[in-house]
């Protein structure tokens, strides 16, 4: 098989897709800005949580997030967020923007914690829904971040 060949031509292109694929979906990724990993985080007190999405050259529109509170059982197994969101705090629109040179555009939401979500072992959930390049092509992507709330 010469590199002409009709088969390495379409292996390559496959290839150089996925990874074109792969690199717009990794830039529109958010990440949990706070609380910060291991926080111990109150109930019935404003909680900041900040979800960053960095910068991008690729289009995208922001849908929405879901923030949640989610419990461990006892034997330290967590719920992943595609599984279950948990004590759900928001559920609503996401529009990140710049407030600071150091960081990417967030938002902050400021949430109150019920009593309900108490836990030694828990974790801030987050889904998030954005619609991604000139096809728009639906992007959804889960996070987890570990925390107490007492």
């Amino acid at each position: 098989m010469g590199t002409n060949d009709p088969i390495s031509t379409k292996m390559y292109k496959s290839v150089l897709s996925l990874g074109l694929i792969a690199s717009t979906a990794l830039a529109q990724s958010v990440s949990i800005g706070l609380p910060a990993a291991g926080a111990q985080l109150s109930t019935g007190t404003p909680t900041t949580f900040q979800i960053q999405r960095p910068d991008t050259l690729t289009g995208s529109q922001e849908i929405a997030v879901v923030i949640g509170i989610s419990k461990c059982n006892s034997g330290g197994r967590c719920a992943s967020p595609d599984e279950s969101m948990g004590t759900v705090l928001y559920n609503g629109p996401f529009n990140p923007q710049f407030h600071e040179t150091a960081l990417p555009p967030y938002q902050n939401f400021t949430l109150e914690i019920p009593e309900s979500a108490a836990t030694d072992n828990g974790l801030v959930t987050v889904a998030h829904f954005s619609l991604v390049g000139a096809s728009a092509w639906p992007m959804v992507e889960y996070l987890n971040q570990s925390i107490t709330v007492a």
